[in-house]
Parts: structure tokens; sequence; C-alpha cells
């Protein structure tokens, strides 16, 4: 008889458990489990005040794995590995099968434990007009002015010559004005993740290394050993070098030169369906998440025989991209489990996050949400059967490119806090209030403070932030890989 409460975001993989699982988990186990759905900025700010108050709000939570560096530094959130090595032993599944998730990497933190068991994934990918690109007129015109041929672009300067193409030169098709990309830019919270997920990397900034670049990953963070000690190039970061700035001015000019005009205006969640009415030819930035929603019979990316006339490839890469970097964002929501939880509670939570990834319901949760987090659903003959209908889904999470497309990394030692000062400073670059260098170097500033608060209050541990003493910036841009 005993009654949870569990948080996630909205979207249909989260509601198919909300509305169906929690039926069946409560007619297996007798725990009914009230799975509550917010927007993923409200879910951060409940994980983020449960974590200061040390008061029970729910008894667990789908949290992004942009978070693993905090948990595993603040030590709040239950380290799943000593849990099921223990006093969760007699609640952890025997079927559990901790290889088959794909994301598993994602949520361990430097220590090599698991703090979070994930629950769906996404990645960023590019997404195209596959009839538009396969269209013998405009493969000719492409050809003659640009000299190769019109295909899925593997570098930044390729999608320039498209989105150029698309926006300025063919202009209309079938009468109607269409865009060679599509993009948001509105000073609003969801720009910030517009960046944290992974642009930066894609321009090639920060180190090689999987999941992510060390010592200095996709936010420009540098860290020694587990410790973040920069954020600037003048302390070996990466957040206002030449990479960083070149990545800021190419989102800046593209999104005034090719995106719809009212693009500039929106904010993440109004963006998002713009490419299925119809007139955008390709968007580089792109959540695998939308697949759901773009594969609706009778939109104008549909064909009539239930094939979608879009596909999804590998994100193209910038100008300062090295061989061995990671190549683009997952999103990875995993279950996480508080401290400040009773454990009686706690450990009930954790049988529900077991039974909702378990592989009794998983592959039916995977065609549902087409959020893919077990290496045996994606490789099931069901989805093969589907393949054709789902646009590249299924051929990106059975390649093994998959792994360059990863989340936030253990850099970052206080997700929650400095993410906020991401979109306040982009922002002013896309509104012109600021120049990129202006915007990048007032972003790396403002996360230097707040590592400095961090490493004076002392509360991360060993792992916490220790700053290097400023150099100038020819010394480190000109050491082996980044800043670069």
């Amino acid at each position: 008889g005993m009654e949870i409460n569990v948080l996630s975001e909205g979207i249909p993989t989260h509601s198919y458990e909300s509305e169906v699982l929690t039926r069946a988990f409560e007619e297996i186990t007798g725990i009914k489990v009230n799975h509550q759905i917010l927007g993923e900025g409200e879910v951060v700010q409940a994980v983020q005040t449960q974590m200061q108050t040390q008061r029970n709000l729910y008894d667990g939570y789908v949290n992004d794995s942009d978070l693993i560096g905090t948990h595993s530094r603040l030590q709040l959130a239950y380290n799943l590995t000593d849990q099921m090595a223990g006093s969760w032993s007699a609640t952890t599944s025997p079927s559990l099968d901790l290889a088959d998730f794909m994301g598993s990497q994602f949520t361990t933190g430097p220590d090599g434990d698991l703090y979070q068991l994930p629950d769906q994934q996404f990645a960023n990918l590019y997404w195209f007009r596959k009839d538009w690109f396969d269209d013998a007129d405009l493969q000719a015109q492409f050809k003659a002015k640009y000299g190769y041929d019109l295909g899925v672009p593997v570098n930044w300067s390729a999608y320039e010559d498209i989105a150029e193409f698309f926006t300025n030169d063919v202009k209309t098709i079938d009468g109607k004005p269409i865009y060679g990309h599509m993009d948001y830019g509105k000073k609003d919270p969801s720009l910030g993740w517009r960046y944290t997920d992974a642009w930066m990397s894609m321009a090639g900034m920060g180190d090689k290394g999987e999941p992510n670049g060390l010592p200095v990953d996709e936010w420009g963070i540098r860290v020694e050993g587990c410790r973040p000690v920069g954020s600037t190039v003048e302390r070996g970061g990466a957040t206002d070098g030449p990479a960083a700035v070149y990545s800021l001015t190419k989102y800046v000019d593209w999104l005034k030169a090719y995106a719809p005009p009212e693009a500039a205006g929106m904010v993440f969640s109004e963006a998002g369906p713009v490419p299925a009415q119809g007139a955008i030819a390709q968007q580089i930035f792109w959540y695998t998440t939308f697949t759901a929603d773009m594969v609706k019979p009778g939109l104008p990316v549909m064909n009539d025989d239930g094939t979608p006339k879009w596909r999804m490839a590998p994100s193209p890469r910038g100008a300062y991209w090295e061989d061995g970097q990671k190549l683009g964002y997952q999103d990875t929501g995993a279950w996480t489990l508080m401290k400040s939880t009773p454990e009686d509670r706690a450990k009930a939570a954790w049988l529900y996050a077991q039974f909702v990834t378990s592989k009794t319901v998983s592959l039916k949760k995977s065609h549902v949400g087409l959020t893919i987090i077990r290496d045996s659903d994606i490789r099931h003959e069901s989805f093969t059967e589907r393949a054709a209908e789902l646009g590249g889904l299924v051929e990106f999470y059975r390649s093994p490119a998959r792994v360059q497309w990863t989340p936030t990394g253990t850099n970052v030692p206080d997700y929650p806090r400095l993410a906020q000062l991401w979109w306040q400073n982009i922002g002013d670059a896309s509104s012109g209030a600021k120049t990129p260098q202006e915007a990048m170097t007032a972003l790396a500033v403002a996360q230097e403070r707040l590592m400095q608060r961090l490493q004076r209050a002392n509360v991360l541990g060993e792992c916490g932030p220790l700053l290097n003493e400023p150099q100038s910036r020819d010394y480190w841009l000109s050491q082996p890989g980044a800043p670069k």
C-alpha cells in the first residue's frame, strides 16, 4: 500500500511511463507511483532545491546525465554501484543487465561508479530534405555553382554553401518560400542548451577524448586530475578562445542570413516543429526526440506510403574539429535518487526505475517514444522492420558512431548554476548587444567567478575547483591541444 512520487520532463516516453507503466507496476508490486511531468527547467530546479534544502520533494527524478559532474562531486545522490552491492542488493533485478545500457558510461563518475540509471536518450543530429537533395535539377544547379555534388555536408563550409544555395538561389519550391537553415535566437534559458549541448565541440573547441574532451571539454572548462582549473584562455580554458568565438560567429551569421526571419525571436519549443511544416531544407542542430512528431501521416514532409521525405545524418563539423573529438550531443535522462529521500521510499523508486527500463517493457517503450536506451532494443528485428519509416534513427544507433555523440561530462562541477550563465551571455551575442568575442569572454569570466565561489566554499571535495594562476593568452594558445 505504499505511494511514491517521481518527476520527469515532458516527452512522449515519460507520458507513456506515467500513464501506462505506473499502472502495470502497481498491479505487480502494490506500489502506487505518482509520476509527475514538468518542464525540463522545473525538473532541474526541483533537483537543485532538494539538494540545497535536504527536504524530500520527490522520491526519484529522471535527471539529465549532464549533472553527472555535480552528483559525483556533491555526493548527495545515491551511488548506485555501492547500493546495488550493499543494502539494495535484494531490490536489484538479476536481469537488469547494465552492460546492455548504451548510455551507462555517461552516468558514471570520475570514480568509475554509477550514479544514475539511463531511462531515455536521444542525439542531436543533422536533418535534411532528402527529396530536395535528390532532385536532378537542383543537383545540376548546385554542381554548376559550387563544383561538387549536393549531399550530406561533412563540414561547416559545405553546410553554409547548401544554406546559401536554398535560401538565396532556389528561394521557392512549389511557389512557397524556402530556407536553407533553421535555428532559434531569443534570449531565453533554452538558448543555453543550444550551446551547452555541444555546439562548441561540433566546431572543434576542446580536446580529444571519449565521452568528453580531456583536459578541456566542450564547455571550455579545463581540469587537472578531476579538479576544474579554468575557463578563460588565460587559465588554460577555451570558453573564450578562437574556436569558441568562431562557433558563436557562425551561429549568429547563419541565423541572420539563411533562417526564416521569425527564427531570431523564437525559443526552442517554437522552433522545434518548424522543419515539419515543409519550408526548411536542412538543420544542423536537430534533436532525434522530434522523430515521433516528424513521421506523422499527412505532414508536408511525409510521403503517401508512410516514409519520410527527410533523413537524419551525422552532424557536420567545424574548422577546428580533429579526429578523436566528440562530434555532437546526446541527451540521457537518467534515474537519480537522493540520499535526502527516506531509504524505504528511495528503494521503492529504485524498483520503479528498474521496471520502466527493464527488457520486459523497454522495447515497447522504445517504439512509443523513440528514445532508445538498450542495445538489445535497437538491434531487435521490430526496429529493422521500422527503419525505413524512421529516417535514419535506427542506422545511427546501430552504428559505432553513436559513441561520438555524448552528454555534458564530468568537467562541469555545478551544472545547474553554470548552465544559467550561458543563455544570458550568448543572448547578448544573438541580439547584437555584444560581439561574439565579448560575449564569450564575459561567459568565461562568469564561469570562473562561480568556480572561485565553489572553491572558497569547499563543498565539492577533492574534485572541487582549484583555479590556475592566469598567464598570457599566447602562452596557452601555443600549447598543444585546447585552447585553440
